[in-house]
Order: structure tokens, then C-alpha cells, then sequence
């Protein structure tokens, strides 16, 4: 179902309705592939809103923290905006100074995308078509993109990114919803388990030292569930660095197939989502710059730490790294990514 919300710069923005059979619904717009809306059943059969969003366009347009966005062309941060191609100089704009943060001014988040409603094996779907000009935000080549939405009859929402490219530049997309899986209050009494042994730290202005660091003993070690308010208050560098959680985590799966990455159980509602994806790295975010000042949906308050992010991708700064997986993209190679967030309740 598709109906108007609205206009960006001249071109119409329509939000999109995907339904399953458990009665779960996701409300889904066209300007920046953001997921406005996730419901999902606690465990009474219950629904309630997942995701933080605001009730207007003119809301995500004038004043979003990437809720529920499409991340491009580069999800996370680029030091100094600057990395070097093919021997080449690159020069990305700097929008969180004094880095490129999220694809920059006018990232993927901030474009009228062009959407149609089709049908595929995996239920419901939304298709969203875009192509980045060569040059944009200072990235090379023309980029062609496609990601796909879907609700699956279990309770998943999957996303399918592909992107394509005329000249050799760098890719990396993700998703970036922010999760409360109560639909209110805070999430530091949802317990978060994440399968990775190892983390890339970071110094205080977040951007990656290129070495990897085991997790076991500190407070960034979700190998086994710890509720998020557990530790994030310890004195730990990292912690200090983030102002809490803000990592991105190595996943112990790097083949390229689709494996749990992490899940989150929310004890009241017996709501509890799983993360499955094809990237080597999750950025796990706790809402750290949520500060009360935002209303959202059904007038709520947005206070500090009132969701979190589960973002699958590679690592922050990669393309300065070169002891991190490569995000090169080639002409005549195809980009992909599959993102999972699968939902279920306990009790």
C-alpha cells in the first residue's frame, strides 16, 4: 500500500505499507530508505512500535539522527574525508568536522529514491532504485544501486543492497534504525549478546588505530548476553572514547555467507531480535547523543540511551586501513549486502 507523505526539493515522497500474515507491519519512505515504523508482537501477541521516527517528512528532512535511514555511500566515519584510490587523491565532504561521517552532507539518507512495490520468496517487498553521480559528496564513479525491503512471514525485516559502478571507488552501506524493542523508555536493561571475540578501538574521535583488540575481559565483551546497562558506565578508554557504546565489533563469521551477528532481548515484553548478515563488521550504537530534545512519534520524548543500533558493515575508515577488508568496488564487480533483523518473544 502506498500512500503520499509528502514533498523534498520539488519531488514527491510516497510511504509504503508492507503487511504479513502474524499481523506485523513496517512503514517504509522512498527519501532515504528509511524504515519509519516496525511493529512487532511482545509476548502476549501484543503490537508495538520498535523503531524511533518522527510523524512528518518535514521532521526526518529537518532534524533526523539517521533514524531508520539507508547509510551511503560510506556508512560510518572516513578520516579527514580523505583516502587514497588507484594512487589518487579522494576528497569526500566533511560533514561531522573534522571527518565524512555516513556518505556526507547529502548522503543516501537524504535522496528521493525511486520506489515499486514487488513481490518476492521472502513475502512483501519494497524496491528502491538509485544512482549516485560521479562526484557526489566528492565519491568517484556513477553508482548504481538497488536495495530491496522485505517482511518475511516470521517476523523478519531483510534488506538486499546491490550496487554497481562505472569507475573504481569505495561502498559501504548499512541500515540504521534505532531499536527499542519495549517501545519506550531506556534499552540499558536489554541484554545484547554479539559474536565477535575481537573489536577495532578507537581513539577520541572515533576513528579506528587499524589494530584489532580481543574483547574478553573488558566491558566490550558480548560474547555472552550482558544487559547494556551492566557496564557502560565503567571507566574503560573505549567507553570514554564512544560516551558509551559506539564500536564496531569483527564478527567470528568473515566468509561472505549470511550468519548471526548478534541479538538483543528486551525482558518485559519477551521481545527479542536476532541480526543476521553478509558483512565482516556490527557497529553496535546505545544512543549516546539522544538527549531529550527530540520528539518523536505519538509525541515521545527521545531520552539519552532510549534505543540502540545494530549497523552491519565494514569497518569505520577502511579505506584508510590497510589491514582492514577491503571496500573497493571495481567496474564490473557487484556490490552486495544482506542485512536480517529477525524477531521472535520468549515466555
Amino acid at each position: 500500500m502506498k500512500e503520499p507523505f509528502g514533498t523534498v526539493g520539488g519531488k514527491a515522497v510516497d510511504i509504503f505499507t508492507l503487511t504479513n500474515e502474524q499481523g506485523s507491519h513496517a512503514h517504509i519512505t522512498n527519501y532515504g530508505g528509511i524504515v519509519v515504523s516496525l511493529n512487532m508482537p511482545d509476548r502476549h501477541g501484543r503490537h508495538a512500535d520498535v523503531v524511533h521516527g518522527f510523524d512528518t517528512l518535514d521532521e526526518y528532512v529537518e532534524k533526523s539522527p539517521y533514524f531508520g535511514c539507508l547509510v551511503g555511500r560510506y556508512g560510518n566515519r572516513i578520516d579527514g574525508g580523505r583516502f587514497a584510490l588507484d594512487g589518487v587523491d579522494c576528497q569526500v565532504t566533511v560533514n561531522s568536522e573534522p571527518h565524512c561521517l555516513h556518505g556526507g552532507r547529502l548522503g543516501f539518507d537524504k535522496v528521493v529514491w525511486i520506489a515499486n512495490e514487488i513481490d518476492s520468496d521472502h513475502g512483501p517487498a519494497l524496491q528502491l532504485d538509485y544512482v549516485s553521480a560521479d562526484g557526489e559528496e566528492g565519491f568517484p564513479g556513477n553508482l548504481s544501486v538497488t536495495a530491496v525491503y522485505k517482511l518475511t512471514e516470521s517476523n523478519g525485516l531483510r534488506l538486499d543492497y546491490t550496487a554497481t559502478t562505472d569507475k573504481m571507488t569505495v561502498c559501504n552501506l548499512t541500515h540504521h534504525s534505532y531499536f527499542n524493542l519495549a517501545g519506550r523508555g531506556t534499552i540499558l536493561e536489554h541484554s545484547v549478546m554479539i559474536a565477535a571475540e575481537r573489536f577495532t578501538p578507537v581513539n577520541d574521535d572515533l576513528i579506528p588505530t587499524g589494530e584489532t583488540r580481543p574483547v574478553a575481559g573488558g566491558p566490550l565483551d558480548f560474547t555472552t548476553s550482558h544487559a547494556i546497562g551492566e557496564r557502560i558506565g565503567d571507566d574503560d578508554e573505549q567507553l570514554v572514547n564512544g560516551g558509551g557504546y559506539d564500536h564496531n565489533w569483527v564478527l567470528d563469521e568473515q566468509d561472505g555467507r549470511h550468519t548471526f551477528a548478534a541479538r538483543a532481548d528486551e525482558p518485559l515484553s519477551g521481545r527479542s531480535m536476532e541480526v543476521w548478515t553478509t558483512q565482516p563488521g556490527l557497529q553496535f550504537y546505545s544512543g549516546n547523543f539522544l538527549d531529550g530534545t527530540l520528539t518523536g512519534k505519538d509525541g515521545q520524548v527521545y531520552e539519552h540511551r532510549s534505543a540502540f543500533c545494530m549497523e552491519p558493515q565494514h569497518y569505520p575508515d577502511s579505506p584508510n586501513q590497510p589491514g582492514f577488508p577491503s571496500v573497493c568496488l571495481a567496474p564490473g564487480d557487484t556490490y552486495t549486502n544482506t542485512i536480517e533483523y529477525r524477531f521472535s518473544t520468549n515466555g
